[in-house]
């Protein structure tokens, strides 16, 4: 079952307006706190000042005990209001005529606000106590009698009030949602649009037109920048690897032709009359050595095909002494430097082990080996040296191979690792080569992740500079 595609648009869309919607939410709850607490808070206010108003009604009974009492008549309190007046020795003063049932003293036993049911509707009392003074004219300043005073209000307006409140914010909540989803995506559909231009500028590329011009506001977006400059590169790689194959190809084939038409002409020279068989041997000496330098050429390109091939790693990296490989090579290239009259040192420390097989670091130890020795001049010399670098921190090993041949022209020089090339194409035959050679070097060091540059000076040889991880 394949996952739902789901645009970046849709689901920062999708996100802002979770967020929003959570917002909202937590909005409405604060604002159901808040509302109640403020309405609330009036309320006991009011019923405070409604308390001190039945407060104020209790007078002076005028009987021999001096006791007090309610006086209705100057009492105006709202009809659906509720309240109790008691007297310091528990006898009712008065009491609303809508309090049914029992007695308010059945709820709570303590000064201060609280919710009670009266006649099956909620409600909101006050009990407080309060003292009046008695004939104030008196010697001593007359008497004090405590009153009980408990009143009460319905809390109906109240609770509609908080939910209009609250229906408020939940109405503009809501209308901000609606308003702000298609602005969200409006300004995300435009916030996007370098995005897509990018896109479909990328789309573009192919193998035969590599332009890649990214508008400018890709380039100044902090966001985009980075995929501009990314994408620019790989593209960049991409051609020059498609450049490089396409010249590959190109010059294979015309090495490969070059080396069939030369059998193939020395067979015809053969078949152009009857030969003794002293010349048939003779020709099919050259066919041989033209079969021979063909195989090598193909041998050359399939071992710079596998070098080049990202294949998967091995469970047990390869590795070898590079010491020990220079040796073996210089003594198999003996022979030809001898005949050469060129003189080899070689000067090598012990246990320079680098991550390359021991087949692979034979070839790049002879190929340049070989070349130093085709472009030196007989009595002169070539120095290998092979050790760790300076910087042990680096943990690598550089080695050099270094000739006081007739040396490279400096335009040259940065070509001399790529594919077939050859510095002066006069001396292809008289060398043997191919021009892959240093390619082949090159694919060596670089698969094992080192580093490999070359500097000559016309007249005063070349120096091959290699520089490779211990393993």
């Amino acid at each position: 079952m394949t996952a739902k595609r789901r645009s970046i648009a849709f689901r920062l869309i999708a996100a802002v307006l979770l967020v929003e919607l959570v917002s909202a939410l937590l909005v409405i709850f604060l604002s159901w706190g808040y509302e109640r607490h403020m309405h609330f808070r009036a309320f006991d206010v009011m019923l405070r000042g409604r308390a001190d108003s039945v407060l104020g009604a209790v007078q002076d009974a005028e009987d021999v005990g001096d006791n007090v009492m309610l006086d209705l008549p100057d009492l105006h309190v709202p009809s659906e209001d509720v309240y109790e007046v008691w007297d310091g020795r528990g006898r009712m003063l008065g009491r609303s005529a809508n309090w049914q049932g029992s007695s308010g003293f059945a709820a709570p036993q303590r000064d201060g606000f609280f919710h009670l049911s009266v006649n099956g509707k909620p409600y909101r009392l006050l009990r407080f106590h309060g003292s009046r003074i008695i004939d104030p004219g008196d010697v001593g300043g007359g008497k004090l009698r405590p009153v009980t005073i408990l009143y009460g209000a319905p809390t109906v307006r109240v609770w509609h009030a908080i939910r209009g409140a609250v229906e408020f914010y939940a109405a503009g909540s809501l209308l901000l949602l609606i308003v702000s989803g298609p602005l969200i995506a409006w300004l995300l559909h435009r916030g996007l649009l370098p995005l897509r231009q990018l896109a479909a500028l990328a789309a573009r590329v192919s193998p035969e037109a590599w332009e890649f011009s990214p508008p400018a506001s890709a380039r100044t977006t902090p966001e985009l920048a980075p995929l501009t400059h990314a994408i620019e590169s790989v593209l960049q790689r991409l051609e020059q690897a498609f450049v490089q194959q396409r010249i590959f190809v190109s010059d294979a084939a015309h090495e490969l032709k070059t080396a069939v038409a030369v059998v193939k002409s020395s067979l015809q020279l053969l078949g152009l009359r009857p030969r003794t068989a002293a010349e048939y041997q003779a020709g099919l000496e050259r066919c041989l050595a033209d079969t021979a330098r063909l195989e090598d050429l193909v041998a050359k390109m399939l071992t710079l095909a596998r070098l080049e091939a990202s294949a998967a790693p091995a469970p047990q990296p390869a590795n070898c002494d590079l010491a020990d490989c220079l040796r073996s090579t210089v003594a198999t290239l003996q022979t030809v430097a001898s005949l050469r009259n060129v003189a080899v040192t070689l000067q090598a420390a012990d246990n320079l082990r680098v991550p390359i097989a021991d087949e692979d670091c034979s070839q790049l130890a002879s190929n340049l080996l070989l070349n130093a020795l085709q472009h030196t001049p007989a009595g002169s010399s070539v120095e290998l040296r092979a050790d760790l670098t300076d910087n042990a921190a680096d943990n690598a090993i550089a080695f050099t191979v270094a000739d006081h041949g007739e040396g490279i022209h400096a335009a040259a020089l940065p070509h001399v690792f790529d594919r077939f090339y050859r510095g002066d194409p006069s001396r292809t035959r008289a060398t043997g080569g191919a021009g892959l050679g240093l390619a082949i070097c090159k694919a060596i060091v670089e698969k094992a992740h080192g580093s490999i540059q070359m500097e000559s000076q016309p007249g005063h040889g070349t120096t091959v500079h290699v520089r490779l991880p211990r393993a």
